[in-house]
């Protein structure tokens, strides 16, 4: 359906909740690396519970080796320094979602790399920074997913 990127995570329980999410959504992950943690972490195996063998997840060495395999697709950067709300964009099945760091977000090397009107922002009231990472991840890909009638999915 479509591609999650998470470019060079760095907190495990985000990574986790992700991989549950993405079980759920029938997204297929992509790890960025390096990681900043270990993906063998116990608080990563806890957040995602057994739902790692439910999730089509694959992990990249660089970001240029994922652009590589990612060729052909539309890629997505969800960004607070976006330039249109993430619900302001028509989905099609086999996007990729593209999301920073916890710490950095995307490094401005790849924002500008990334067509302006491809960059993606979440709604927040002004004076705030950032949404969680897994929550991000959630309300972007689940927009996406409504857009395609939540094909595939049970009701």
């Amino acid at each position: 359906m479509f591609h999650i990127a998470l470019y060079e995570p760095r907190i495990a329980p985000n990574t986790g909740n992700i991989i549950r999410l993405t079980a759920n959504n029938g997204c297929h992950l992509h790890l960025i690396e390096p990681l900043g943690f270990d993906f063998e972490e116990k608080s990563l195996r806890r957040a995602g519970l057994d739902y790692s063998e439910l999730t089509n997840i694959t992990r990249h060495a660089n970001y240029a080796e994922f652009l590589q395999q990612m060729a052909g697709h539309r890629i997505l950067a969800c960004t607070t320094k976006g330039s249109r709300p993430h619900d302001q964009l028509e989905y099609s099945a086999g996007d990729v979602l593209l999301f920073g760091s916890e710490t950095a977000g995307l490094p401005v090397v790849v924002l500008e790399s990334i067509a302006v009107e491809h960059r993606l922002r979440i709604p927040m009231f002004a004076g705030n920074r950032s949404i969680n990472l897994s929550n991000a991840v959630a309300i972007v890909s689940y927009e996406a997913w409504r857009q395609c009638g939540f094909l595939g999915g049970i009701f």
